[in-house]
């Protein structure tokens, strides 16, 4: 049987790109001699997002190019689903019009796809190769980068490059992605959640022809919030596990240093020792809650998407078992030390003792109590999450599993001689 060879199709969204349009079409079907050499066809439409300019017309000049028309501006992202839906291609790139990026690249990338067998090839800008991005942008980009890389447990040069090639069967996994500049750092964060092979092949980056539409806050803001929520939609643990940490780390801290405070002779903090005994009570509190109700989220995830549970950085990377399932004693053992703490002071304060220099052992008790309660319940409601989560699987497997029995094949038994009456 011949193998077909593959078709790229390369997908250009543009809004009010009169003054690039025509050259970057020539530099992508510049590009086909090279394509052609690799045994890929070359596809090229042009995504025009409503542009108010000569965008349209200029691109229908030019040879070999498919022209699709939004009618109103709708945004980069759904010029981009426009043109995969229009596309024919089993390879389908993007490229953005304003000649910051380089078409020049699309063959090796389109390599990189077939040989690293890969679903998705980024066209990596902070690899190392030559750049002319803004330093504010490559700022943010790196920041965007390394959020990605701690929230995914996968490392990340470039979250949110506008050059990329993806296999077409992959596209279902990616979706759904947003209408805004945000779907870059969406189609990433995605991918590494549905454990999608990316590879990323540094390029060059140029000046853009014309006026950016970026804006680095207000973007910058939108590609925070994409990243987070996308990962929360699958891994929330990731989130609120981070947080949850570094509240339970402040605590803990404060814990530290008003022992060491009142052990001196509350030479140290005096007044401030009420405010960072609250601070320390609120953040010790939220961090536990905050810890185990991403736990739960995972679960919850698990039920409504009927895949296994996401544990992240918390689960058997570090913890064997997970650290979950640990919440039940390791709940039970401090809130038994609070009260036990709780019960001294009390009993301290009857023998005449003064509140004043036991109120920090009396608060610590609460704490404690408050802690490992929280860590109590947290590990009942996962327990049964948990047991949700794979009531169906273990149906099933009570239903059709036969590796524990197997039929006997039938056999005739002879039947006893009759005694012989005399």
């Amino acid at each position: 049987m011949t193998r077909t060879n593959p078709l790229l199709s390369v997908i250009i969204p543009a809004y009010n790109e009169q003054d690039g349009i025509v050259q970057i079409i020539e530099r992508v079907r510049a590009a086909r001699p090279a394509l052609t050499a690799r045994g890929i066809a070359l596809e090229i439409l042009v995504v025009d997002d409503g542009s108010k300019d000569n965008t349209a017309s200029l691109a229908a000049q030019s040879a070999e190019t498919r022209v699709i028309r939004h009618l109103v501006n709708r945004g980069y992202g759904a010029a981009l689903k426009t043109g995969f839906r229009h596309a024919t291609g089993s390879y389908l790139a993007f490229i953005d019009a304003d000649g910051t990026y380089p078409p020049e690249a699309l063959p090796e990338m389109c390599v990189a796809l077939e040989n690293e067998n890969a679903d998705l090839v980024v066209g990596s800008r902070m690899s190392g190769a030559a750049s002319e991005m803004p330093l504010t942008r490559r700022v943010g980009n790196l920041a965007f980068a390394r959020m990605l890389s701690v929230l995914s447990g996968v490392r990340v040069q470039d979250s949110a490059s506008g050059m990329r090639v993806i296999k077409r069967d992959a596209l279902p996994h990616l979706y759904p992605l947003p209408d805004g500049l945000d779907f870059t750092p969406a189609m990433t964060t995605r991918a590494l959640h549905e454990h999608l092979k990316i590879f990323e092949v540094p390029i060059a980056y140029a000046e853009r022809i014309g006026r950016s539409k970026l804006s680095v806050v207000r973007d910058g803001m939108r590609f925070t919030n994409t990243i987070v929520w996308t990962t929360m939609t699958y891994n929330p643990v990731r989130v609120w596990g981070i947080i949850g940490l570094a509240l339970g780390a402040v605590a803990a801290m404060l814990a530290l240093l008003l022992i060491a405070d009142w052990i001196s002779g509350n030479v140290l903090l005096k007044t401030l020792a009420p405010i960072a005994a609250f601070i320390m009570l609120v953040f010790g509190v939220a961090g536990v809650s905050v810890f185990s109700l991403g736990v739960m989220f995972s679960y919850m995830i698990a039920i409504f998407t009927r895949r296994p549970v996401q544990r992240g950085m918390f689960g058997r990377v570090i913890f064997d078992p997970p650290l979950d399932y640990a919440f039940g004693w390791i709940g039970v053992t401090v809130a038994s030390i609070g009260i036990a703490l709780s019960a001294v002071v009390f009993w301290m304060l009857l023998q005449n003792g003064s509140l004043e220099q036991l109120w920090l052992w009396l608060l610590l008790g609460a704490l404690l109590i408050f802690v490992g309660g929280q860590l109590g319940m947290a590990w009942i409601v996962i327990r049964v999450l948990e047991e949700l989560a794979k009531r169906e699987t273990t149906a099933q497997r009570d239903l059709v599993d036969s590796t524990a029995s197997v039929e006997m094949p039938n056999e005739t038994i002879p039947a006893s001689p009759t005694a012989i009456q005399p």
